[in-house]
């Protein structure tokens, strides 16, 4: 079915992040996934392309487009590239609205242009080792001192963590800390007692760096507390659904990808003398997976053209994030399966993308948290 969402100066757009990925990425990536990190030069490159900050207004560099669709595109053609290390979409549109619709003109002074050239890395830091959907359980804790915070605890699975500039972390500002008692604050790099542990070994997404992080008495000055005092849950609830979006938007990508390259190998690949597409099981593998591909991305260009108005609900958004997301690992598998051999191959496509998407069902909220978000609404 032919996609009828976007513009002539989407997909003029499109055509940009897909030279930027032949230039500035895919030539590089395999010798960041040995590094475990992505060159500081590819975000910079990112920056002068005009790839970062999208949604931040202009006076600060940005790109002034609060068009989600924008930000779909970069996120589309990322995962078909495989382009996994650049974490540009965490960067955008999970941590770039808690820096345009919560600080204050000051903070956006000094964290925004830096956040567009590429200059400023920045990562979120929520999961803790005790704590990963849970947000009741942080235990991670901030004191008040009259004229500065003390920021101590610990954080694991950040993304970005060992690259980041400024860690959005959260913590609690209450003995109970839960719903009432949970505040954002900015660390920047080189604030003393604030220490990366290791760079987490992944099963998959080699090149983007995934750490721990340790603070141990961090002095937070005042004027980096992030939105209101105790307020980091409303404040996370209201940016979750884009985050969930973003998700999505990637797993129905990688679903869609999987089943061209696949379609491709089947066509060519012979078996007992013919190809395997003449065999009817591979048939109806590929029908099925067609068909289940063409029925969610008309779903997730809905909930797009919803995001990209203001009109996308978190029920909805749950719906996509989990659906699309668990299509991509099904259909990953099943691709894997109908490569055969060459399938276990890292230097198939086909691989990469099976351990790469695995984490999907997982972060931004696991596929049980979904249906339980949307099992609420429906029952309560």
């Amino acid at each position: 079915m032919q996609r009828r969402i976007f513009t002539a100066d989407h997909e003029a757009f499109r055509e940009t992040v897909r030279t930027f990925l032949a230039k500035e990425v895919t030539p590089h990536h395999a010798r960041w996934e040995e590094d475990g990190v992505v060159s500081r030069d590819a975000w910079l490159a990112a920056g002068r392309q005009g790839l970062l900050g999208l949604a931040v207004p202009e006076e600060y560099g940005g790109g002034g487009a609060t068009d989600f669709r924008y930000s779909a595109v970069l996120t589309e053609e990322f995962t078909r590239a495989g382009a996994s290390g650049l974490a540009i979409g965490l960067h955008n549109d999970i941590i770039g609205p808690y820096l345009t619709s919560l600080a204050t003109d000051e903070q956006k002074r000094r964290w925004l242009p830096g956040f567009c050239t590429g200059e400023t890395i920045t990562a979120i830091a929520m999961t803790e080792p005790g704590a990963g959907s849970d947000l009741q359980g942080i235990r991670t804790a901030a004191e008040d001192r009259g004229d500065h915070w003390v920021l101590n605890g610990s954080k694991t699975f950040i993304s970005n963590g060992i690259l980041a500039d400024l860690v959005i972390v959260v913590a609690k500002t209450t003995p109970e800390g839960g719903a009432k008692g949970l505040s954002l604050f900015v660390v920047e790099r080189g604030a003393e007692g604030f220490e990366r542990g290791r760079n987490l070994d992944k099963i998959g997404q080699k090149a983007q760096d995934t750490a721990e992080l340790f603070f141990r008495d961090v002095r937070v000055p005042k004027e980096n507390l992030l939105g209101e005092l105790h307020g980091a849950f409303g404040h996370l609830m209201t940016n979750l659904a884009q985050e969930r979006m973003n998700i999505a938007v990637a797993g129905i990508a990688a679903a869609e990808h999987l089943l061209e390259i696949t379609t491709a190998y089947v066509k060519e690949r012979e078996a007992f003398g013919r190809p395997l597409a003449k065999l009817q099981h591979i048939r109806f593998e590929i029908a099925e997976m067609a068909t289940e591909c063409a029925v969610t991305r008309t779903f997730l260009d809905r909930c797009i053209e919803d995001h990209a108005r203001g009109e996308l609900d978190a029920v909805h958004a749950s719906m996509a994030k989990w659906w699309a997301t668990e299509l991509q690992k099904r259909v990953a598998d099943r691709c894997l399966q109908l490569h055969g051999g060459y399938g276990y191959m890292t230097e198939y496509r086909v691989a990469k993308a099976f351990t790469d998407g695995r984490i999907q069902t997982i972060y931004g909220g696991t596929t049980e948290i979904m249906k339980e978000i949307i099992g609420r609404s429906l029952l309560s």
